[in-house]
């Protein structure tokens, strides 16, 4: 029998966004919980009873299906579309919330060392200053010889209202942006295959020198 006594390791990681959604009861699209007029759930908030099932055992939310009698069909109800079943399923549920941009997850943004930091080969402090909207970050410097600047490099939003009022700036390829959608797009240009390779050969080189200082 599993105890969680006899537990010597687990192992977590980051769903997929086709596993949430496999997971998910639906999308909560709004940020209310509890309707100040009838008490109950807000339809598509964060307690919303379509997404996470009943308040009471046995009844849906517009009280069409009541009791005990519907025990063992577990209907959805027509009207208000509340799954008619046990209250204890909005333990067990899980919804979803359809983000508008994208966002770092402080896993790997955050951690000791910082993941995403390390792969970009950028200071966690750099990257904190694009994440929070504090700086903007040079994704492609394109025909910029006059401008000096370089890709990763931070500007501020005047150096950056500055570097796009210029006339060899508007013809080339300069491209910055700011916030986690600026990263995302740099890490979507790593080739992280080609790198796994390159630190591997260069690890193995490691090893072969330190064979050969030892004989």
């Amino acid at each position: 029998m599993f105890e969680l006594t006899n537990l010597e390791s687990i192992q977590i990681g980051m769903a997929s966004p086709e596993a949430i959604t496999d997971w998910s009861f639906g999308e909560v699209t709004k940020p209310e919980t509890i309707n100040y007029r009838t008490l109950k759930p807000e339809r598509g908030g964060l307690f919303c009873e379509r997404i996470f099932g009943p308040v009471k055992d046995w009844e849906c939310s517009c009280g069409k299906y009541k009791r005990i009698k519907y025990r063992d069909k577990e209907k959805i109800c027509d009207k208000c579309g509340v799954q008619v079943t046990r209250s204890k399923v909005r333990r067990e549920r899980m919804g979803h919330i359809q983000l508008a941009a994208p966002v770092s997850h402080i896993w790997y943004f955050k951690g000791i060392p910082s993941r995403m930091g390390m792969l970009l080969d950028i200071s966690p402090r750099s990257l904190e200053k694009v994440l929070y909207f504090a700086s903007y970050i040079v994704i492609d410097p394109g025909n910029t010889d006059n401008t000096k600047v370089e890709k990763y490099a931070l500007i501020s939003d005047a150096a950056y209202r500055q570097l796009m009022a210029k006339p060899e700036v508007e013809r080339g390829s300069f491209r910055a942006g700011i916030g986690a959608e600026a990263v995302k797009v740099l890490l979507q240009e790593l080739d992280l295959d080609a790198l796994s390779q390159q630190l591997k050969d260069e690890i193995s080189v490691l090893i072969e020198k330190e064979k050969d200082k030892e004989t």
